[in-house]
């Protein structure tokens, strides 16, 4: 969601007692608290996975800032706990809420993948004034019926091990994906077409786009900087996402002219500068530092979290989320730190 730009924990943390979850959660929803230190308890939750960090979670969206709320909610899909369903629908309901949070609470719907989701989903496909909602409801609901088709596919062959072809295809990646990748037998030539081609459906061209990720050499990272080009600010948001995972320098010089591109849509600048930050090449780190006091709240908040990132892959740390090793620590004297809120 990796090291970036959703970073995971290297390794879970030990079993939580109610001292270890009041201090997260005074970490993690508390505004005066600094925002990376505030991602860094939310993925220390994420890796506890209990229906005490589900609830310490969905508190925060309550909050006022969409970045914070927009990664609650893909941290709630990549634990696939139902036990958020209620949290994500109520994020997707509220209308007043920024389409970027409710987008991601959509695609979280979508990672848990039960087929309860489906009504919902339907309804805001069919009626949301959010594009980025509406295509995002789109994938959610491709995604829960192909996982379904799958697992159905997958009781009825037991020849295979429980496991279809698709399945047995290892990705390098731990995330939970708004869409499978395509099998191995394409040609990077091939993905880069269906990557490109609008006349395909967009659960098709993310397919293609995370078989891009798994490949990971600089032609595939060339072919997926061409999809930050694309008409739809959902498909570039995504592509930022995955060069965040991939960590790959070549896709540096695209990720940071789309942070430099004021008038991109924020919700594909910030994945651009987190993207950057878990990179963390040197000329990531100054590309995050001249958008650090960017006018949209969105893309400095990003910058921050990016700026911390930098600092975690450049420190040699073995651990990203350390919300249990040493809270409510995090220098206000880092880079950017000052400005949030």
């Amino acid at each position: 969601m990796t090291t970036s730009p959703h970073p995971e924990p290297s390794a879970p943390p030990t079993a939580a007692d109610a001292k270890t979850y009041a201090s997260l959660n005074a970490q993690l929803n508390d505004p005066t608290v600094p925002l990376a230190q505030r991602f860094r308890a939310l993925f220390t939750l994420k890796s506890l996975n209990t229906p005490r960090s589900v609830e310490i979670i969905a508190r925060g969206f309550a909050d006022d800032s969409a970045l914070l709320k927009h990664e609650l909610a893909y941290v709630l899909g990549q634990m696939r706990n139902p036990c958020a369903l209620p949290a994500l629908v109520s994020v997707l309901e509220t209308l007043e809420e920024d389409p970027m949070v409710r987008h991601e609470a959509a695609e979280a719907m979508g990672a848990i993948g039960l087929e309860e989701s489906l009504p919902i989903l339907t309804q805001y496909r069919d009626n949301d004034a959010s594009r980025a909602v509406r295509e995002t409801c789109v994938l959610a609901i491709e995604k829960i019926i192909h996982d379904n088709a799958q697992k159905s596919c997958a009781s009825s062959a037991p020849s295979a091990g429980g496991k279809t072809t698709e399945q047995s295809e290892a990705s390098p990646y731990t995330s939970v994906d708004p869409a499978p990748a395509v099998d191995e037998k394409k040609t990077t030539a091939e993905l880069r077409d269906m990557l490109l081609n609008a006349g395909l459906s967009l659960f098709k061209r993310y397919r293609a786009m995370f078989a891009l990720r798994n490949r990971g050499d600089v032609e595939s990272v060339l072919a997926l900087a061409e999809g930050l080009e694309d008409d739809s600010a959902l498909f570039r948001h995504e592509i930022g996402y995955i060069f965040g995972q991939m960590q790959h320098p070549a896709s540096v010089p695209a990720l940071i002219k789309c942070l430099s591109n004021t008038v991109e849509e924020g919700m594909v600048r910030h994945e651009c500068a987190e993207a950057l930050g878990s990179i963390a090449e040197p000329e990531c780190l100054e590309a995050l530092k001249l958008f650090v006091n960017d006018p949209e709240r969105v893309v400095r908040e990003s910058c921050i979290v990016g700026l911390d990132m930098y600092e975690h892959e450049t420190s040699g740390a073995f651990q990203y989320a350390d919300g249990l090793i040493k809270p409510l620590i995090m220098s206000r004297n880092s880079v950017g730190l000052d400005h949030v809120m």
